[in-house]
């Protein structure tokens, strides 16, 4: 299917010059793809939670996590670790996310998930700044979500991390997936790829591309790889998660001691499933007057 705003945005390509320092009235161009929606957060600086985002509070018992232990999320595990002119605490700038490191003597390992306010990203391209935790047995993520059957995951595992490895799991879940338990690797729709650094050593970026016909991966701007089978068609949230269950072939854990994975930013160019949000954009668009109405990202 062919993407209206992908035609609307090449011709108006051919029309004005796309600077980048403009008002971005009539939107934000990504690979021939218009998407009329920003979002960014500056993690970095923040010393409370953000509006626009949510703690997330729940548990999942045993019985039901696909693991030897059940996991839960408590606020107290997000922590904001603000950059100030002095510098931050002792540990890296930034929102925090961890789990809890040691045997739950309730069977519950407790860990770290922040999710979007608004539901209504419909495709997009989406960067956050992490990094990740280097102590064996979790499981970091920044995801795309609307239910179990559409869902696209980049998923951190430590314990896969050796001297030259360092994979990241490239994931996008389908009714085939959750037929096998959860599984995707058998539904082609599962990558595992190397990445040219130690996600634990450093901040980078990560990032996902999501059009009508593909999701695409990359890390530090580099493309990492392409998924075009059960690509997502309705909107949904983003949510940072950091957990583990104890699933020897996934997260493995619990860790030893608690881990600590560290968001920088997250910033996203979208389209919107809210049709207000679509008029408001038409309108705004209409009436713009500059050459450079238009913004060209990379």
């Amino acid at each position: 299917m062919s993407n209206p705003f992908r035609i609307i945005a090449l011709s108006v390509v051919l029309i004005f010059p796309l600077l980048v320092h403009s008002a971005c009235e009539c939107g934000y161009v990504i690979d021939n793809e218009l998407y009329t929606d920003l979002m960014v957060t500056n993690f970095l600086h923040s010393a409370t939670i953000p509006a626009e985002w949510k703690v997330q509070d729940y548990t999942v018992p045993q019985t039901e996590s696909r693991g030897p232990y059940g996991k839960v999320a408590l606020p107290e595990n997000i922590v904001t670790n603000p950059l100030t002119r002095s510098g931050a605490r002792d540990s890296d700038a930034g929102l925090q996310m961890i789990v809890r490191g040691g045997i739950p003597r309730d069977g519950l390992i407790p860990m770290a998930e922040l999710a979007t306010v608004r539901d209504d990203f419909l495709y997009g391209s989406f960067r956050a700044g992490m990094k990740h935790t280097g102590i064996p047995g979790t499981c970091s993520t920044i995801f795309w979500y609307r239910n179990n059957t559409q869902e696209i995951d980049l998923e951190f595992l430590s314990h896969q991390y050796g001297d030259t490895s360092h994979p990241v799991n490239l994931v996008l879940q389908s009714p085939k997936s959750v037929e096998a338990g959860f599984d995707a690797a058998a539904t082609g729709s599962f990558i595992v790829q190397e990445l040219p650094f130690a996600p634990h050593l450093g901040f980078h970026e990560y990032r996902f591309d999501w059009t009508q016909e593909s999701v695409s991966f990359w890390a530090d701007g580099a493309f990492l790889a392409t998924i075009d089978q059960a690509v997502p068609i309705h909107s949904g949230s983003i949510i940072f998660s950091h957990w583990s269950n104890g699933n020897e072939v996934w997260s493995g854990g619990p860790p030893a001691r608690d881990a600590v994975t560290t968001i920088s930013y997250f910033k996203a160019y979208f389209n919107s499933s809210d049709p207000a949000l679509h008029d408001a954009f038409t309108r705004r668009c209409k009436i713009a007057r500059k050459p450079n109405a238009i913004c060209t990202v990379h």
